[in-house]
């Protein structure tokens, strides 16, 4: 039987690989209805998964990387804005 830390990190890579799916299907819709229901979808889709994601950050069942220095992100942003 398969043990909760991996069901749950399972569910929280499908819900990652949906939602590069939905973003790649939006991006390509030209039917406005149809877009936005996919958009619809993937706003359930990344509430879900932020929601699964807490769950198991408290029962420690994943680990997100370090957050990064304020000077660092103040590269990033310096880099891709210039």
């Amino acid at each position: 039987m398969l043990q909760d830390k991996t069901m749950i990190n399972d569910a929280l890579s499908m819900m990652k690989s949906s939602l590069t799916t939905y973003a790649t299907a939006i991006s390509e819709c030209a039917n406005p209805q149809v877009r936005a229901t996919l958009q619809q979808i993937r706003d359930n889709c990344e509430t879900t998964q932020y929601e699964l994601f807490k769950f198991a950050e408290a029962k420690g069942f994943y680990k997100p990387a370090m957050m990064a220095a304020d000077k660092d992100i103040q590269q990033v942003k310096t880099e891709l804005q210039g």
